[in-house]
């Protein structure tokens, strides 16, 4: 599976294996109750196969991540990371839940990836959110990230009604009070004037309000440099993708406080979009120095262990 796929430019693309495809069918009880959070949001995605692990790892092996986001939950159901919470019994999810709460990390799957494209594939959105939602709250999680990467559906004009329908259904099912919703799109879809159906800065205005944060994918134009230092990331993107750096990106009227910066941990966990550590604690320290508080989000874990985001946040909130 890959996460990321490619529209007229090469994103960085997130390599994964694929588990069991069997569904379990085991209700958890715990309460979410208290699941917001507040930024910054350091957060790590989980899909490959790790030996002796089976679900997401020991709390103790996360420190300074306060988000882990299992991966991916498709319209056709659980796999990969996700798959594997669903074999643990309803008492081992119990204690993992508990140590992550103990730790101050959320525990959330995310939806969709790049094998999956719902609105080209005609899913109802409605009907989409409140499948997931259920699964969401029957196996305990603390929300949802919605991974939406139907290109196809973005560049024809149809992507921007789906996400808003199916964002407001999951609202309906996972309250604000009790649930994190976020979002990971990439960076060119905060493009003004670029995409026919108004893109991410439509679907913000629409139901940002719904989005707790956004995990934004930030990658290289392929034949460029955009987004590979720190004034092309955080000031001024080129004009492939303007006004798609992070602080552009807010003075098109989104929530500074919602912008994750996110990047692949290793060259070889992407085809592009690679930034070393040290240069990203240079980007944080920079950003936060001009108002900036949005947090950073890596693919993936192990590559992205407790090492990595220690030495990305170095610089601006130290571990």
């Amino acid at each position: 599976m890959l996460l990321c796929c490619f529209l007229v430019f090469a994103i960085f693309c997130f390599t994964s294996a694929r588990a069991g495809s069997e569904d379990a069918q085991v209700v958890l009880d715990l309460s979410t109750a208290n699941s917001t959070q507040s930024a910054p949001h350091w957060v790590v995605y989980a899909d490959q196969y790790q030996s002796g692990v089976t679900g997401p790892p020991a709390a103790s092996a996360l420190e300074g991540y306060n988000v882990f986001i299992l991966s991916f939950l498709l319209t056709e159901g659980a796999w990969d990371k996700a798959y594997e919470w669903t074999t643990l019994t309803a008492d081992e999810r119990t204690a993992i839940k508990s140590d992550y709460a103990a730790a101050g990390i959320k525990l959330l799957v995310s939806v969709f990836g790049s094998t999956d494209v719902p609105t080209t594939s005609g899913a109802n959105p409605n009907a989409t959110a409140a499948t997931m939602a259920a699964w969401v709250i029957e196996y305990g999680l603390d929300g949802i990230d919605v991974d939406y990467e139907d290109f196809a559906a973005m560049n024809s004009g149809t992507a921007e009604e789906w996400l808003i329908s199916f964002t407001t259904a999951l609202r309906a099912s996972l309250p604000k009070d009790k649930y994190i919703v976020t979002h990971a799109p990439v960076a060119p879809w905060f493009t003004p004037n670029s995409y026919v159906g108004g893109g991410y800065t439509k679907i913000d205005k629409e139901v940002g309000d719904l989005i707790d944060w956004y995990n934004i994918q930030v990658p290289l134009t392929e034949g460029s440099t955009e987004y590979a230092d720190c004034d092309g990331l955080l000031a001024t993107s080129s004009n492939t993708w303007p006004e798609t750096a992070m602080f552009e990106i807010a003075n098109n009227g989104v929530d500074l406080s919602k912008l994750v910066i996110g990047k692949p941990a290793t060259a070889s966990d992407a085809t592009n979009g690679y930034m070393n550590a040290s240069m990203l604690a240079t980007c944080l320290e920079t950003a936060k120095k001009s108002g900036w508080a949005g947090g950073a989000m890596a693919w993936q874990y192990p590559n992205a262990d407790a090492s990595w985001i220690s030495a990305v946040r170095s610089l601006s909130w130290p571990v």
